[in-house]
């Protein structure tokens, strides 16, 4: 009896402990397997880093307390990156950091400076590269209510899906004048005969068919999972033909190959498209910024280069009233990792005043709740967002666009959010 008595409470000791210190998430054969108390690691991030992240954690536990009760919680392990990083430890970017988010698979994280004349060249895409996060996912959506600067903005219902290593972003830069500099342009003249003025910077752009197959192929897959109409590349290949056009033809080669009763191509469509198959499409970049506000509705899931990808997110989260209401990740769909991300920069200006939209940091917790499995919390979170912007109690961004707001605090926001998903 004693023995039966002592294994109960060695039982309960056990997994008060796991509650408290959380497990890991797994990875394998392409799933995620996530635990019922999963450790979570987060970076606030700098300036306005901490006001948003103290708004972005309460919503995202309150989420996951109303649909669980205690069953199910998110035990959050703080890392550093940043200022607070350098403070510490003088290094942007502790190895420490990139370890916990290898070794716990999914995070998220704040706004990170990008140091000034020395160490790192942006923190975030030094993040990206390190742990190969080669897909930037970037969904965008209209909330009703939200001030935006075009006429039918709930037309905008996109997931752009943005190559993340490589393009231009890989830092292959040379500065003028350098050493190196002359002796690369010297050798683009004599093998190549290239003439570029002397006083040129020089920059490398890499595509690969590596990079760009698997940045496609997510895209495909997220289109199929979630029954989206269509998968838009959006390319500049009538000018680059080498780089941007070589990825536009490997994503058409990709959907033959591969997705061949799943898809079906622009090329063999006669009127319109078969309701039971995504189309796959293309568009210069150029046309598509002007098609994006002509006519929005055409455009569904985007697959796109780096630098593209860059452009696109910003201005199509202006449509639905910027890159404020807009979430991010950062996935490696082969390897098993994730980093959900705020959008935006640090606004230094306004770091420890309690007043900027913690929006795009809680949306980002909601796309990771998704992410996980946990989409009954996800949708409570966005459906509190739009029930309190439809209050018009809101931070001080929307209210100056807002006829009848009520200006209120990030903490303020953050608590109305969960009010509303009561």
């Amino acid at each position: 009896m004693k023995q039966a008595r002592r294994k109960v409470l060695k039982e309960t000791r056990e997994q008060g402990d796991t509650v408290k210190t959380g497990q890991k998430i797994e990875f394998s054969n392409g799933e995620f397997k996530v635990p019922a108390h999963p450790i979570i690691p987060y970076i606030e991030g700098d300036g306005i880093g901490p006001d948003i992240w103290r708004a972005a954690v309460r919503v995202i536990d309150q989420a996951v307390e109303l649909c669980w009760h205690d069953s199910r919680r998110i035990v959050w392990k703080e890392v550093l990156a940043g200022e607070k990083a350098y403070t510490q430890n003088k290094n942007w970017l502790p190895q420490e950091t990139l370890n916990a988010f290898r070794e716990y698979r999914i995070g998220i994280k704040g706004p990170l400076t990008t140091p000034v004349g020395e160490g790192i060249r942006s923190l975030n895409v030094a993040i990206r590269q390190a742990l190969d996060l080669y897909a930037c996912v970037r969904p965008v959506r209209y909330f009703p209510g939200v001030p935006s600067p075009v006429r039918e903005p709930h037309k905008v219902d996109m997931i752009v899906f943005r190559e993340n290593t490589e393009d231009i972003y890989a830092g292959f830069e040379l500065e003028k004048g350098k050493e190196q500099t002359r002796h690369l342009l010297d050798h683009l003249f004599e093998a190549y005969g290239w003439r570029i003025r002397e006083d040129s910077g020089i920059g490398i752009k890499p595509i690969s068919e590596t990079g760009s197959r698997r940045l496609i192929r997510a895209a495909i897959n997220y289109a199929l999972r979630y029954r989206r109409r269509n998968v838009t590349i959006v390319h500049k290949g009538n000018i680059q033909k080498y780089t941007e056009g070589a990825f536009r033809k490997w994503g058409y080669q990709l959907a033959k190959e591969e997705y061949a009763e799943q898809t079906i191509l622009w090329e063999d469509v006669m009127d319109t498209p078969p309701k039971d198959k995504i189309l796959i499409k293309d568009t210069i970049a150029d046309i598509f910024f002007q098609q994006a506000l002509t006519r929005p509705e055409e455009f569904d899931v985007i697959a796109t280069t780096n630098l593209n990808g860059d452009y696109i997110s910003d201005a199509l989260a202006a449509q639905v009233g910027g890159v404020g209401m807009a979430p991010g990740a950062n996935i490696n769909y082969q390897s098993g990792y994730a980093v959900f991300e705020a959008t935006h920069g640090t606004a230094p200006k306004y770091a420890g005043l309690d007043k900027v939209n913690p929006t795009s940091f809680i949306l980002s917790g909601a796309m990771m709740l998704e992410f996980m499995g946990w989409s009954k919390a996800a949708k409570l979170i966005e459906t509190g967002l739009e029930k309190t912007i439809l209050s018009k109690k809101v931070t001080y961004d929307l209210a100056r666009l807002m006829p009848g707001a009520e200006e209120v605090t990030c903490s303020q926001f953050g608590a109305c959010i969960c009010d509303n998903m009561k």
